[in-house]
């Protein structure tokens, strides 16, 4: 009689979805993790969860500082996961630490998307703390010059502004799933979007073959 061994669930690295409100980390997340069959989480769900606090009563109490605070915790949970879409906050960037934290275990994406585009889909919100003021289009302009270069630091970017659902998350999984089958460093940031039809065979390409006697 044959021995049988447990198998031990893989270990794959986590999805993590950052970018600025507006741009469909929860709603492509979502759906991603469901092709995928993947697990979802997102870290204000976690903040909230913990604190049984909403967030717009978060900020309203305890002032954008005490939110990050709550927030880098979260961070500190989910970076610990494996198997996971992660959907996170729009200002998580803003913390160095926390990004070093998700790059861990996880591809980071960051999804962006045009301040037009975000005004149409979020302007009108009115559970968007940061969003409450005189001028919401031109509050989505600073903060977007703002934290650019924070975004900028994700492992690869995706543009979602008049693009589908589908065409954004096909996006992904092309990317995850060539990342988590390479032995190549999974850090090469990049950009995709409408014109993004390139990338695999320009990298192939530009890849030196090694040698017989090396």
């Amino acid at each position: 009689m044959r021995k049988q061994f447990k198998q031990t669930p893989k270990r794959n690295p986590n999805i993590v979805l950052i970018g600025f409100m507006g741009t469909g980390k929860t709603s492509i997340g979502k759906r991603l993790s469901a092709q995928l069959r993947m697990r979802y989480i997102d870290t204000d769900n976690v903040i909230e969860r913990d604190s049984q606090r909403r967030i717009s009563d978060i900020f309203a109490e305890d002032g954008e500082a005490g939110f990050r605070k709550l927030e880098s915790e979260a961070v500190d949970k989910v970076s610990k996961l494996y198997n996971f879409v992660i959907s996170t906050g729009g200002g998580v960037v803003l913390k160095e630490s926390n990004v070093s934290k998700l790059k861990e275990n996880s591809i980071v994406f960051c999804l962006t998307a045009s301040p037009e585009e975000i005004y149409k889909r979020v302007g009108h919100q009115t559970h968007r703390p940061l969003l409450q003021t005189p001028d919401a289009m031109d509050t989505i302009r600073t903060m977007l010059a703002e934290r650019a270069p924070y975004y900028a630091k994700a492992d690869h970017t995706i543009e979602t502004t008049e693009r589908t659902f589908d065409e954004v998350i096909a996006d992904i999984r092309r990317i995850y799933l060539r990342t988590r089958y390479s032995s190549k460093p999974k850090y090469n940031t990049k950009r995709y979007g409408k014109n993004s039809a390139r990338r695999t065979q320009r990298e192939q390409l530009s890849t030196p073959r090694r040698s017989r006697n090396s």
